[in-house]
């Protein structure tokens, strides 16, 4: 029988999008991934299978034929004629059929061979014999060739770019059954300054109508950055490292010294469970709030706030300025202006439709899950999906269900009631059983999976809440979770660029820990000396009085001005993402800050916006990387004694 290739096309010649191309090592199972999804494409999207003889373009070299050899397959007939590929020669592993893989990871939805594996093969069945150490070896070079030549973006290269999905916890996105989104600053990317902006005049004008006094205060979201804390006992804004330890400090809108930060902090840990105390800024929605709080405090330590008012401690304060940012929510005048002119709040990307219709074709089920309302769901929906979805296709039709006004976090912890939404104008009737397609308003997470049949682990939830949407869904339904983080391709730039500062820097501090290390030795000598006792060693003990007193001052002196050094590059590092915070992810030159932990607690993956999965696949099997310890740094052997 004769053999055949299938020519796959590059999916940006699907939808004529263009997409970056980024040249990258890929192993075989990536390149599958690929060709699984162009089959299932090619299928929803009637396009024409390949015979042989259609190919000539792709045998000109012996080299590209050994990168094609490892999508040969027998032919289903033996007259070279056109080969259909697919539910003849794989199947998928059904929910009832799965097993656990060696990571722990369900194998639900992975492709099986329906034939004997090496049967399935033509003239390319020697190749898969032998040990599978070569055979790996010899394959996954064959699948770096092939992509290469077939200019596809992978998920490898995407994972040192600012663009990539970055696992926290091991997910096999074959074993996902529905994906769940959130829509503000999820599904829509707002234009910060535009909308936080707006939000933030509505704020002013709210806590001037209070008899506050705003005159001269504008919007500066440079002051505030996602992962602070608000201390509202104190009218301080701080940023903590992973433990708690408060790091960084801001009064108002004045930055502490680290003696003042120390003397403040020096004895307690953040704890986001005393709520009455902390408020964490989880998302771009608090940029606003925490930027008008921060300034009323200047104000209230000035004593320009009117004893009318009451008398108002710094939490007092806090609640006037939540409230008067609740009222222009809750009073709609900010959405309705949204709302009339959407394109000067939202910035449009044109892929992210495309990475959904990805996934619904693939077979999973795709929910809309937001607090925000129908009549502002719609508009901004349409605005931001419609003129990019093929085949006039309407944003409705990616989603099996879409929940507005959900209520969450309430909604993935209890249930209310349940409306659908069965007018264009929004008018709603009580409803007991949601349906695959319907629109609804209320309900519940578990009504979610009732409905469709999905539960705890089967269900992938994203949003950009690190609370609401993402640590509420994990912990009390064992969903699985991406966050995404926009902030995250700017703080990668920023990292690059702040690379050569940063080694400077470490290498300074490790001349410190070498100068130090003698300096303590030549210490304990002296110290032991003073008390009649030898040294370490007969050498340091025949050391003489004015020769160990002499280098030891100079070490003092040494030490001393690599601390000054070292000391204003720690506060310049960082700059770059944030003059004041410095970078989102960390806190100090090595440890990780209070939000990287949290996100790496409840967020199995984190990317920057939702159009990244446009460069892996439906398929793709997130794996997460080695984590370091402390004790991981190797010795030579000749350092180790049994």
């Amino acid at each position: 029988m004769p053999n055949f290739s299938v020519n796959v096309p590059q999916l940006s010649s699907l939808y004529s999008t263009k997409t970056p191309k980024v040249r990258m090592n890929l192993c075989a199972d990536q390149v599958f991934d690929k060709m699984l999804l162009w089959r299932d494409m090619s299928t929803k999207m009637k396009f024409p299978s390949f015979s042989a003889a259609e190919l000539p373009d792709l045998r000109k070299s012996n080299k590209r034929r050994g990168s094609l050899r490892m999508i040969k397959c027998r032919a289903a007939g033996a007259d070279g004629g056109r080969v259909a590929v697919g539910n003849d020669v794989f199947s998928v592993t059904t929910s009832s059929k799965y097993e656990v893989d060696y990571l722990g990871q369900s194998t639900k939805g992975d492709l099986n061979l329906k034939l004997d594996p090496l049967q399935s093969f033509g003239d390319g069945q020697a190749t898969l014999e032998g040990p599978i150490e070569e055979v790996a070896r010899t394959e996954a070079q064959a699948a770096e060739n092939l992509i290469r030549e077939l200019g596809i973006q992978g998920p490898f290269s995407a994972q040192h770019s600012p663009r990539g999905i970055f696992c926290s916890r091991t997910l096999n996105l074959r074993s996902i059954s529905a994906i769940g989104y959130d829509m503000d600053y999820t599904l829509m990317h707002y234009n910060v300054m535009a909308w936080e902006g707006k939000a933030y005049d509505y704020c002013m004008e709210n806590l001037k109508s209070m008899g506050f006094p705003v005159d001269g205060l504008a919007f500066d979201p440079e002051l505030v950055i996602r992962g602070l804390m608000i201390d509202k006992e104190k009218g301080n804004l701080v940023k903590a490292d992973r433990f708690g330890y408060v790091k960084r400090a801001m009064h108002g809108t004045k930055m502490l010294s680290n003696k003042a930060v120390s003397e403040i902090y020096g004895r307690e840990l953040v704890d986001l469970r005393n709520q009455s105390r902390w408020e964490f800024l989880n998302t771009f929605f608090s940029v606003s709030e925490a930027l008008a709080y921060a300034q009323m405090v200047d104000r209230l330590d000035d004593g320009f706030i009117s004893a009318d008012l009451g008398t108002l401690d710094y939490k007092g304060l806090y609640k006037a300025v939540a409230k008067a940012l609740f009222r222009a929510h809750v009073e709609g005048q900010l959405k309705s202006e949204i709302m009339s002119k959407p394109e000067l709040f939202v910035e449009p990307d044109p892929e992210l439709p495309l990475a959904l219709l990805d996934q619904k074709e693939a077979g999973k089920k795709l929910l809309l899950i937001t607090n925000s309302d129908y009549h502002y769901t719609d508009k901004m929906m349409k605005h931001s999906f419609n003129k990019f979805l093929p085949n006039d296709m309407d944003w409705r039709d990616l989603f099996d269900m879409v929940i507005v006004s959900a209520r969450k976090p309430e909604f993935f912890q209890m249930s209310h009631p349940l409306y659908e939404v069965v007018t264009g104008e929004g008018l709603m009737r009580p409803c007991f059983k949601a349906e695959t397609g319907g629109l609804y308003s209320g309900g519940s997470a578990q009504m979610i999976e009732s409905s469709l049949n999905v539960h705890g682990d089967e269900i992938l939830y994203v949003g950009d809440h690190i609370y609401t949407d993402v640590s509420v869904s994990k912990v009390h339904l064992r969903w699985r979770t991406a966050l995404i983080c926009r902030e995250l391709e700017e703080e990668y730039m920023a990292l690059i660029g702040s690379r050569g500062h940063r080694e400077e820097l470490i290498e300074l501090i490790n001349q410190k820990e070498v100068v130090g290390d003698l300096f303590n030795q030549l210490r304990l000598a002296l110290q032991r000396r003073s008390k009649g006792r030898p040294a370490q060693t007969l050498a340091a003990t025949n050391l003489d009085d004015q020769e160990l007193t002499e280098t030891m001052q100079k070490l003092l002196i040494v030490m001393q001005r690599l601390d000054d050094k070292i000391g204003l590059m720690l506060e310049t590092d960082g700059e770059l993402f944030n003059k004041r915070w410095g970078f989102l992810s960390r806190a100090g030159l090595w440890d990780k800050s209070h939000l990287m932990r949290q996100i790496e607690k409840y967020a199995d993956i984190y990317t920057s916006r939702v159009s990244n999965f446009l460069n892996y696949t439906p398929f793709m099997y997130f794996r997460s990387q080695e984590q370091s310890l402390a004790h991981d740094s190797p010795l030579p052997d000749a350092g180790i004694e049994n």
